[in-house]
């Protein structure tokens, strides 16, 4: 009797572990995975031309360099960001349709400090 308990105790967990197995199949079958693509290649990398370049002193304290504006060419629909020294803050600019206008009072840069204007945009 002992020995026939045993056979039917294994045979509900083998039965009980083909049904669990199948259903874990049934869930890992109904995966999809979207096609993708991959490469390699290059193209020329070509720049932008800033021209009509302004800049904006604060009214009260003409030291500070509130803004600065530009013409960028060709034109772009994207970010634009400038940097006016080696090491010091980007500024985010507002482009429209070509017409750049860039506020760098946040943190306030001084005529003193500004010694280059470095222009980042992409299209």
């Amino acid at each position: 009797m002992r020995k026939t308990n045993r056979i039917r105790r294994f045979a509900l967990t083998a039965a009980l572990a083909a049904f669990l197995a199948s259903g874990a199949y049934a869930f890992t079958a109904s995966n999809t995975v979207p096609g993708t693509t991959a490469g390699s290649g290059s193209a020329a990398i070509s720049g932008y031309t800033a021209t009509n370049v302004q800049y904006t002193l604060d009214a009260t304290t003409p030291t500070n360099v509130n803004a600065v504006a530009f013409t960028i060419s060709p034109v772009t629909t994207t970010a634009v960001k400038v940097q006016l020294t080696s090491a010091g803050s980007w500024y985010s600019c507002t482009n429209t349709a070509g017409s750049v206008s860039c506020a760098t009072t946040s943190p306030q840069i001084t005529a003193a400090t500004a010694a280059q204007l470095t222009v980042v945009a992409a299209q």
